[in-house]
């Protein structure tokens, strides 16, 4: 009973949280040539589809003949590799920053650039209602410095970063 008590208070903390912060806002623009192919992840929240992943965590964006983005997310499980292939595409007005991203029909989600580095050697993903977050990376690894400025963006739009879990990479995750 204390314990289903102190998750009730947890979780309204965070809900009150949430309700003071302002709206989450995505970067100016995201130049897609620039931000295709692969990413690597260096922490997220935890999230169910994700739950057999134990690290080796990856996305590749590429060009779709139709004008969409495929999104191909990879990770490393106990027996091997899985893999999750879909599409994303920009919403009018968002100046590439925000997307859709669908993996079946007809779920899908938001997928907003939340922080992004000049050059494009880091970013932060996240959604409007602060359920989602990813710290992705062109390397496996990531400096002190890009990763503390990766995690202010984050923190800067009221995302509770007590809730990231930090992604191991192998040696050899690059290939």
């Amino acid at each position: 009973m204390i314990k289903r008590f102190s998750v009730l208070l947890a979780s309204l903390a965070c809900f009150a949280a949430h309700a003071e912060a302002p709206p989450v806002s995505s970067v100016p623009g995201v130049d897609l040539a620039r931000y295709l192919g692969k990413w690597y992840e260096i922490a997220a929240f935890p999230m169910f589809f994700q739950r057999q992943c134990i690290g080796d965590t990856m996305a590749e964006y590429g060009a779709r003949p139709d004008g969409d983005i495929s999104v191909v997310n990879r990770c490393r499980t106990e027996s091997g590799f899985d893999q999750a292939t879909g599409k994303a595409w920009a919403v009018e007005g968002g100046g590439n920053a925000r997307l859709k991203v669908s993996f079946f029909w007809p779920f899908r989600s938001d997928y907003w650039v939340i922080g992004l580095d000049a050059d494009y050697r880091w970013a932060v993903v996240g959604n409007p209602n602060r359920m989602y977050l990813w710290i992705l990376s062109r390397t496996p690894g990531i400096s002190p410095a890009d990763l503390e400025r990766a995690l202010a963006s984050a923190r800067a739009q009221g995302f509770d970063l007590g809730l990231l879990r930090y992604t191991q990479h192998s040696a050899g995750a690059e290939k």
